[in-house]
């Protein structure tokens, strides 16, 4: 596998792209409006929010990444702090699990809004064939090889962060700065519950972290290309969620949650605006499923190389990668079809703090020293992680308990499965990387 990665490929800026690539897509347009309807009126402070308790979970990866730069990124971490074991194997494949169920988000982001232009039912079938359809280009693009991607990235990443400011502030601009979206006080405990998608909305991040090893001068800038793409995007999302606050009511951000920066682009904007809105969502969408599949891909390869999942050919032709990238878009695309935008939400949430509180757990117990990690940050990550994944699985399981019961099983197959699987496949403790 080193061949695929070349050292030092990978400037700060262009690491800083990827992030806020990956980000901004899933985060903004797919979960805007969700997170409305779980905080109420307070939905700008929950990016606020889910920012804070990124910023204790992204110590974890920086002060990893710093001491041990590697393009096994996650699953590298995991497998310093707990070995070859199941544990460590499934909060990997978690990870990867999570990566592509955000890649379905955004697949079916892209369908809502497409047909939004259209003035197509938001509840057709042809919103998920429309992301099937975007995850097969993505796939295309993908494998037309990573160079692509690589230079896509930037130019989109500048594109769409350029885009989006811009949507903010014209927003805010023809409201006349006032805010809209009043009442519907949705309680201390749906606030929390929305800072899971918050998170889910930042948790991008995590690419730079798989792309340790390619980065320029790693042990300073995996971190440096961190904080600034959270950085970014903190601010990027609040100019949004303002702006679409001050264009309409919470009842219709609710109600549009597919698709609520569109609803809110036409009364502020006019008809141009939305149009472009669209377009920009398209753009948006597209090019991080992209990175995002790009990505995916490349960890499950890792995961297979570093001997914690199981790999069949099943008769395909290529490289470990080019299988691996298949098996992404098959599952991205099943996901697509069969789960609303809500319910993958749900699980790419379930999925990736679980992981996280994991992560931070074996950081804490078995190599804080090593890497002059402060445990109080640690156990302020894991707590943090904790209430907001309880108070998400209460209000879901009010609201939609089979999602929850989904994400249990789910969770439960993943370990048993790697349970057997490294039982029936013993692995050296001796290499880490």
């Amino acid at each position: 596998m080193a061949g695929a990665y070349k050292k030092d490929s990978i400037t700060l800026p262009g690491a800083v792209a990827m992030g806020t690539g990956v980000m901004i897509g899933a985060g903004i347009f797919a979960l805007t409006g969700q997170i409305a309807e779980l905080a109420g009126a307070l939905f700008p402070l929950s990016f606020v929010v889910g920012a804070v308790v990124t910023a204790f979970s992204a110590y974890t990866y920086i002060k990893m990444s710093n001491a041990y730069p590697s393009a096994g990124g996650v699953g590298m971490i995991l497998k310093k702090a707990y070995g070859p074991t199941t544990v460590a194997a499934g909060a990997a494949l978690l990870m990867a699990l999570s990566m592509v169920i955000s890649e379905s988000l955004v697949a079916r982001t892209f369908g809502a809004y497409t047909l939004r232009a259209f003035g197509g039912d938001p509840e057709s079938f042809l919103v998920p064939l429309l992301g099937v359809v975007l995850i097969v280009i993505a796939y295309l693009v993908n494998v037309s090889g990573s160079r692509s991607v690589g230079l896509l990235s930037i130019v989109m990443a500048a594109l769409k962060v350029g885009g989006i400011t811009l949507f903010g502030v014209a927003g805010l601009w023809a409201s006349g700065i006032t805010f809209e979206a009043t009442g519907g006080d949705a309680g201390a405990t749906g606030f929390v519950a929305s800072v899971a998608l918050s998170i889910l909305a930042f948790k991008g991040f995590t690419t730079i972290t798989n792309s340790g090893a390619e980065v320029t001068n790693p042990h300073r800038n995996v971190g440096r290309a961190i904080v600034l793409s959270i950085a970014i995007c903190v601010v990027v999302y609040l100019l949004v969620a303002f702006a679409v606050g001050s264009s309409l009511s919470l009842d219709r951000i609710v109600a549009a949650k597919d698709y609520a920066l569109a609803e809110a682009a036409e009364p502020a904007l006019g008809k141009t605006g939305f149009y472009l809105t669209v377009a920009l969502a398209l753009v948006a969408t597209a090019s991080g499923l992209i990175a995002s599949i790009f990505a995916v891909s490349r960890m499950l390869a890792m995961l297979t190389d570093m001997k914690m999942i199981p790999h069949s050919h099943f008769g395909m032709p290529g490289t470990i990668k080019d299988h691996t990238l298949v098996y992404t878009v098959v599952i991205a695309g099943f996901l697509t079809v069969f789960f609303d935008l809500s319910r993958i939400a749900s699980l790419g949430a379930f999925f990736y703090l679980v992981m996280d509180i994991i992560i931070h757990g074996g950081v804490y117990k078995n190599l804080r020293h090593d890497i002059t990690a402060r445990g109080w940050v640690l156990l302020t990550a894991i707590a943090l992680d904790t209430v907001v994944l309880i108070a998400f699985a209460v209000m879901k399981w009010l609201s939609d308990p089979l999602i929850v019961v989904v994400g249990l099983v789910g969770m439960a197959a993943v370990f048993l499965f790697e349970w057997v699987f490294l039982a029936r496949n013993r692995i050296s403790e001796e290499n880490h990387h």
